[in-house]
């Protein structure tokens, strides 16, 4: 049976996916006369940029998710179902979901991405990704508990292995990460465990590229290798990753490095529902749209966001993966969508680049913007400024403020938590630190 949605007069617009992209199409088509049905497998809004600061225990996992229902709570013909899509049916204009099937009059899809672990399957099941809140937050039981764990051994090589994080991945995400966590090391842990000699631990970033943050300037890869090193990160660039099997990282020239901890943040992959044709779908698992967003070959199915592919003549192999994009395609789609009811001519997307950012820990940061590039305390705050008005809800922006000025003054984080389900070790089937 169907699922319980109002049927009215009304076009019905169905979302799929809640991220940047679909949110911000939602928001623009509230009262456009079209029924607005948002489905996600959350009933939240999730902040991905700072899933990191999660991981790490900078700020609560409250303050960068958002009830989607708060969002929408005065707004009409806008209904939201919390369930996972399974398929989409072109033919019958439906989609088969966890609730039941769904119908619609034009289906836009912006599921995003999810970590590519290309193929190796230990380390889909060792290591950890970082592209939801809850991961974030398995990442941080995973490092406490490695602490936790630590500090009852006595034999040295068993405690290095426990302290020892590699992080895999020389993107923004692994960048932060991997600051973040030195500046643990640095200022928090060894008030925590001063029983523990953090001497020992090693934190390492590996990059199968020559350079970091390879889509950002040459200007911002050499600070960035810089400022890890002034945090004493050992950076591993060119290096391909092999295997994990819990206990030993192997690299492609045969060597390895003992550890229980590797962060995945190496590739991403898109995350695309059942249904539609392989001619439609191109590499990393992207669906193909035109100009229009409009995925090749269904005039009423629409991709945007990270698993959108629109190759241009300025991008060839599609726009860069980033929330700007996905906000902007939500717009300019929103706008097509009032322009069809015209019957007028629809508006091509053209993204307007504002630049890029990463930071590599207390006041140390890279930003490429249209006009400038800098780095260090000034393009810290830049950074911290704009993440900070990008998040959704006034309370939340309070929250990150206040946990962002008390870290900064006292050198201490105050979220250093391990919460884990009530029957059940939410990490237990990626954590390896049980099986010795």
């Amino acid at each position: 049976m169907p699922v319980n949605i109002p049927e009215t007069a009304q076009k019905r617009i169905v979302i799929i996916g809640a991220g940047f992209g679909g949110l911000k199409l939602a928001q623009k088509l509230v009262g456009s006369g079209y029924q607005i049905v948002i489905i996600d497998k959350n009933n939240y809004h999730q902040f991905q940029p700072l899933f990191y600061q999660v991981a790490t225990a900078g700020i609560e996992p409250s303050s960068i998710l958002f009830p989607l229902r708060k969002i929408f709570q005065k707004q009409k013909d806008v209904y939201i179902r919390v369930a996972e899509v399974y398929s989409v049916d072109p033919k019958k204009k439906e989609l088969q979901t966890s609730l039941d099937t769904v119908w619609y009059d034009y289906l836009v899809i912006c599921t995003g991405v999810n970590s590519n672990f290309f193929g190796i399957k230990n380390i889909e099941e060792y290591a950890i990704p970082m592209k939801s809140a809850s991961e974030a937050m398995a990442l941080r039981n995973r490092l406490l508990q490695s602490f936790e764990k630590a500090v009852t051994l006595r034999d040295q090589n068993a405690r290095k292995s426990l302290l020892n994080v590699i992080v895999v991945g020389g993107g923004p995400t692994g960048v932060e990460v991997a600051g973040a966590i030195a500046e643990m090391k640095k200022f928090v842990l060894p008030k925590d465990y001063p029983d523990l000699n953090f001497d020992v631990m090693q934190i390492t970033l590996v990059e199968g590229l020559p350079a970091l943050l390879g889509g950002m300037s040459e200007h911002a890869s050499e600070k960035a290798l810089f400022y890890l090193k002034q945090l004493g990160i050992k950076v591993m660039l060119n290096t391909r990753v092999t295997d994990f099997d819990g206990n030993s990282l192997s690299f492609g020239d045969n060597s390895s490095i003992e550890t229980k901890t590797v962060i995945w943040a190496a590739g991403i992959s898109g995350v695309v529902p059942a249904g539609l044709p392989d001619k439609s779908i191109s590499r990393g698992n992207r669906i193909l749209v035109d100009e229009y967003n409009t995925i090749i070959g269904f005039e009423e199915i629409f991709a945007i966001g990270d698993v959108s592919l629109m190759p241009t003549i300025g991008f060839p192999n599609g726009h860069p993966q980033v929330a700007q994009v996905a906000i902007q395609q939500g717009r300019n789609l929103s706008r097509n969508f009032m322009l069809m009811k015209r019957n007028a001519v629809l508006k091509p997307f053209k993204y307007n680049d504002r630049g890029s950012m990463a930071t590599i820990g207390r006041n140390r940061a890279v930003a490429d913007l249209p006009f400038i590039k800098f780095s260090g305390f000034i393009a810290w705050l830049t950074w911290m400024f704009v993440h900070l008005m990008a998040i959704v809800g006034v309370k939340n922006r309070l929250l990150i403020f206040i946990n962002w000025m008390w870290n900064y003054l006292t050198y201490d984080q105050s979220l250093r938590l391990i919460l884990w389900a009530a029957k059940k070790d939410p990490t237990k089937v990626i954590s390896p630190l049980e099986r010795k």
